[in-house]
C-alpha cells in the first residue's frame, strides 16, 4: 500500500454538519431535573418560600400590618376572633390569633423567616463540620480515622431530646438571671448550636466512605506523585468529586431542622411568644381546636406544604445526579 494511500485512509472523514457537544455532570443533571415535573413543582415552592422569608418587611408593609399588632376590637368577650372561619376577611386574610389578635398571615410570613434561617444556617454548619471530619477520616484513615469514629458513635448515643431540655435552661440560667427576658437571637444560636452538635454525624459518615473508594483512584495517586499537599488534596482533588452526594445530604437535612425547631419551640424549649414561629402557633392553637380550628390548620399546612417541597426536591435531586439513574 502506497503512502498516498495511507494518508487517504487515516485522513478524517468530512463534517456532516451536526457538532456533538459534550455535557458536564451539572449540565446533566439540570436537563433531568427541568424534565422533572415533580422536582419542577418544588422548587418552585422552595423559591417562593425563601422569597417570603427574605421579602418579610416588604410583604409587611404592603399588607399595612405588623406580626406583633393586637386587634383586640375584633375578638368578642371570649377572645374569638368576630366573623367567619376564624376572623377571615380582607384586612387579614388568615384570620386572627385567639387570645391576642394578633394577624395569623402576617406572623406565619415571619414564622417562615425564622425557621428557614435556623434551619439553613444549622445545615450550612453541620455540612461544613461534616465534610472537614469525614473527609480527613476518610483520606488520612489510621488513628484520625479511629478517633474521629468514636466521636461520631459518641454523638449518636446521645438522646438528642434530653440533651436539648437539659441544655436550653442551663445556657438560660448561665447568661441570665430566672427574671431575666432571654432574647429571641439568644435562642436562636443555641438552636442552632444543638443542631450542630448533633447533625454533622450522618454527614460525616457519608463523606468518610465516598473518599475512601476515591481515595485510590488514578487522579488520586497522580496528585500525590506530584507532590500536591494536605489540603489541595482534600479540597482541590477529592472534595469536588463530592458535591452530589453532599447536595443531596444538604436538601435533606434543611427540612428535618424545620420541623425539629418547630417541635422544640412545641416544647416551650426553642422560640418562645411573642416571637412568630410554627411550634409557637402550633401550641398556641391547641386550647382552640374546637372553638378556632382555623388557626391550627394555616401553620400546620404551611409547615406540611415547606417539609414536603424539601424533601421532593431532595428525592429528584438524588435522582438528577445519579448517573445510573433512568430518569
Amino acid at each position: 500500500m502506497s503512502l498516498s494511500t495511507e494518508i487517504a485512509t487515516v485522513a478524517p472523514q468530512p463534517s456532516t454538519g451536526v457538532d456533538v457537544a459534550g455535557r458536564s455532570p451539572g449540565q446533566l443533571a439540570w436537563v433531568r431535573l427541568r424534565r422533572d415535573r415533580v422536582a419542577m413543582v418544588s422548587g418552585g415552592a422552595l423559591v417562593l418560600f425563601l422569597l417570603i422569608a427574605i421579602l418579610a418587611p416588604l410583604i409587611e408593609m404592603a399588607y399595612g400590618v405588623g406580626p406583633y399588632e393586637q386587634f383586640q376590637d375584633r375578638l368578642n368577650r371570649y377572645g374569638m376572633p368576630l366573623g367567619y372561619a376564624g376572623g377571615i376577611s380582607g384586612d387579614h386574610w388568615f384570620g386572627l390569633e385567639p387570645g391576642t389578635g394578633r394577624d395569623i398571615f402576617i406572623r406565619l410570613v415571619y414564622g417562615i423567616r425564622t425557621s428557614l434561617f435556623i434551619a439553613i444556617t444549622a445545615a450550612v454548619l453541620t455540612s461544613v463540620i461534616g465534610i472537614t471530619l469525614g473527609i480527613l477520616a476518610g483520606y488520612l484513615g489510621g488513628w484520625v480515622d479511629s478517633v474521629i469514629g468514636w466521636i461520631t458513635d459518641f454523638a449518636l448515643a446521645l438522646p438528642f431530646l434530653i440533651f436539648a431540655l437539659a441544655v436550653m435552661p442551663t445556657f438560660e440560667l448561665r447568661f441570665y438571671g430566672p427574671r431575666d427576658e432571654v432574647p429571641t437571637w439568644f435562642r436562636v444560636v443555641v438552636l442552632i448550636a444543638i443542631f450542630a452538635a448533633f447533625g454533622w454525624t450522618g454527614m460525616t459518615r457519608l463523606v468518610r466512605g465516598q473518599v475512601i473508594s476515591l481515595r485510590e483512584r488514578e487522579f488520586v495517586e497522580a496528585a500525590r506523585a506530584s507532590g500536591a499537599g494536605l489540603g489541595h488534596m482534600l479540597f482541590r482533588e477529592l472534595l469536588p468529586n463530592l458535591w452530589a452526594p453532599i447536595l443531596v445530604s444538604f436538601s435533606l437535612a434543611v427540612p428535618a431542622y424545620v420541623t425539629g425547631e418547630a417541635a422544640l419551640s412545641f416544647l416551650n424549649i426553642g422560640i418562645r411568644d411573642p416571637t412568630p414561629d410554627f411550634g409557637v402557633m402550633i401550641f398556641r392553637s391547641i386550647d382552640y381546636l374546637q372553638g378556632d380550628p382555623a388557626y391550627v390548620f394555616f401553620p400546620g399546612i404551611t409547615i406540611f406544604i415547606l417539609v414536603l417541597a424539601f424533601n421532593l426536591f431532595g428525592d429528584a435531586l438524588r435522582d438528577a445526579l445519579d448517573p445510573k439513574s433512568s430518569r
